[in-house]
């Protein structure tokens, strides 16, 4: 036997074997619910508060254009036994007005720390080496639940002279790792009531029966109920120790991962157009062309006989002109998967911005079989 030959006969093999597992249906991907759904309840929550910002380097807010800033500041060092004589007005540098902004996670206990991200709401020029003084981190209720303070990690530098200016990043807003101090807990309903209700990332009734199925099959009959295509119901046991127990076991169920609702978004401002695998694609014939109108205009000089009396007048004369690309009609076959669709778009050779009034044409004359979703 030749090498050659033998060379050519494996590869014949390797294509036979390729071509089998081809025809091979995918194997199912399994998902544990911990991943698609979340006990309704715990959940976190967003804390909000005012404060400054001092000890920056001559980059703090112009007091003359920002009241507020002196204000707050006088407000703060009468805290402290300081009173400004009547009608001051300081001009300070190295202070800045800030919004701080920070995520309560749930079950979050006295005493633990929180990341913050601080920003100027004035005209700073940098919150750089500043350091944040204390200040109260307020919930919806308007009760305050944290409080922060601490120095501030800006990502960016700068530096300008002469008019000229360079810049690196943003430098008007920060972030102060464990620079909050969490006040007070906020109640869940982890352990009120006989039940805990799931809530599944996306509203599916098929994906609410499979959880439920699942739950039942791994914990027992009974153990969940569907109540819509959200919401799961579970009997959980009364002891708070068995109940954080169950509720580990129900996270790791694993449950096969149901086909996504067919669905296209579409971003009208940037032109970006995002499809997920279960989209598809019936025949449909599409016929692509541009038309651009043309306008300018001529400034004509309109001057009079001499002797006349008249005045020179400067008029425009406008010329417009319009122009057609030539379209072509492009026929799309039926496309049963994502890729089919991708490149049947391509094949029309239009912008981002031509695809998004092509696609919903085709939307309209119900040949794509997905939701339509502009953002």
């Amino acid at each position: 036997m030749s090498p050659a030959f033998f060379i050519d006969r494996c590869l014949r093999h390797l294509m036979v074997v390729c071509c089998a597992l081809a025809l091979l249906p995918a194997a199912a991907q399994s998902v544990r619910v911990k991943e698609i759904a979340a006990v309704q309840g715990v959940r976190s929550n967003m804390l909000t508060g005012y404060g400054l910002v001092v000890g920056l380097d001559g980059t703090g807010d112009q007091t003359s254009q920002m009241p507020y800033t002196g204000q707050s500041l006088a407000n703060f060092l009468q805290q402290h036994g300081l009173t400004l004589p009547a009608g001051a007005n300081p001009q300070l540098k190295n202070v800045a007005a800030v919004m701080i902004t920070a995520e309560l996670p749930p079950f979050a206990q006295p005493g633990q720390a929180i990341d913050v991200t601080v920003s100027s709401i004035g005209n700073a020029k940098s919150l750089r080496g500043g350091t944040l003084v204390v200040s109260p981190l307020r919930g919806a209720d308007g009760e305050i639940y944290a409080l922060a303070q601490g120095n501030l990690m800006v990502g960016g530098a700068g530096a300008s002279a002469g008019g000229s200016k360079v810049q690196i990043n943003h430098l008007s807003a920060g972030r102060i790792p464990g620079g909050g101090q969490v006040e007070r807990a906020v109640p869940t309903p982890l352990h009120s009531g006989g039940t805990l209700d799931l809530g599944l990332n996306s509203n599916d009734f098929q994906t609410a029966t499979r959880v439920t199925d699942a739950i039942n099959k791994a914990l027992g009959a009974g153990t969940a109920a569907a109540v819509d295509g959200r919401v799961v119901r579970l009997n959980a046991p009364a002891d708070p120790s068995a109940r954080v127990a169950f509720l580990a076991r129900v996270e790791e169920v694993r449950i096969e991962s149901a086909v996504p609702t067919a669905k296209v978004v579409i971003n009208a401002r940037t032109g970006s157009i995002v499809m997920n695998q279960a989209v598809t694609l019936s025949p449909v014939a599409v016929a692509h062309g541009n038309l651009s109108v043309s306008i300018s205009t001529t400034p004509v000089i309109s001057q009079p006989a001499p002797l006349s009396g008249g005045e020179t007048v400067v008029r425009e004369q406008s010329n417009i002109q319009i122009s057609q690309d030539k379209g072509s009609l492009v026929s799309m076959g039926p496309a049963a998967q994502l890729a089919d669709v991708v490149k049947a778009l391509n094949a029309l050779g239009a912008t981002p911005q031509d695809l998004l009034a092509i696609l919903q044409a085709i939307k309209a004359s119900g040949a794509l079989n997905a939701e339509l979703e502009v953002i």
